[in-house]
């Protein structure tokens, strides 16, 4: 009888122990980070759905960021930054910022920048930039374990999460500008007795349009 009661208990206890793990699953959000290089911007999406876009810069030409799927694998507030022998600890001068979260990369990760004009830029060694009070938002919005996807080409995602690229915007808005800058013609206005069927002109205008606790590594 005592060995029925304890096995039902411990059956009981199962079932709880499943349905406990299956609802904290639904509760934890699925979250991944979607870094366009070409557009130089950074997508928060939770659970399908685009939480957040932030303006940031990448990697220049000689030390470009890395392409490919990562996950974040530390959180530092006001880090200390280390690099080749050099050590900055926190504060407005740290090429870092006030927020790390290093990727699975090692050297890289995505962090804040005491040069903020070049946020928007490919300017840094490699790493994610961002300005600061949009990386202080960010890091609270995002756990170790997430996934940071830098992508190299736009593709139909990172047009859908960021809209016109910077190729298609300026071509734009040089149709755009080439469009109001058109000079406007005035019909000629023939004599009567002198109206033929060419009498009706019209303007034509043309446009043209050809247009990144201790932090190791890149900034």
């Amino acid at each position: 009888m005592k060995t029925w009661k304890l096995n039902r208990l411990i059956l009981a206890a199962g079932v709880v122990a499943i349905f406990a793990g299956e609802a904290l699953a639904q509760s934890v959000p699925t979250r991944r980070v979607v870094v366009s290089l070409e557009d130089r911007k950074l997508a928060l999406v939770e659970d399908g759905k685009v939480k957040k876009v932030y303006t940031v810069a990448v990697g220049k030409p000689s030390t470009p960021s890395p392409v490919g799927t990562f996950k974040i694998e530390r959180r530092v507030q006001n880090p200390t930054y280390h690099h080749d022998g050099k050590t900055v600890l926190p504060g407005p001068g740290n090429p870092v910022g006030t927020r790390w979260m290093g990727l699975s990369k090692h050297g890289y990760g995505i962090h804040g920048t005491n040069e903020p004009k070049s946020i928007g830029k490919a300017a840094s060694h490699g790493c994610i930039r961002m300005a600061k009070a949009d990386l202080e938002e960010m890091y609270e919005l995002v756990a170790v374990g997430d996934t940071v996807e830098l992508v190299g080409e736009r593709n139909e995602e990172t047009a859908q999460l960021f809209g016109e690229g910077p190729a298609e915007a300026q071509a734009a808005q040089a149709v755009q500008t080439a469009t109001d800058a058109a000079p406007v013609q005035t019909p000629i206005q023939l004599p009567v007795q002198a109206a033929t069927a060419d009498s009706n002109t019209e303007g034509k205008a043309a446009s043209a349009a050809d247009a990144d606790a201790g932090v190791v590594g890149s900034r």
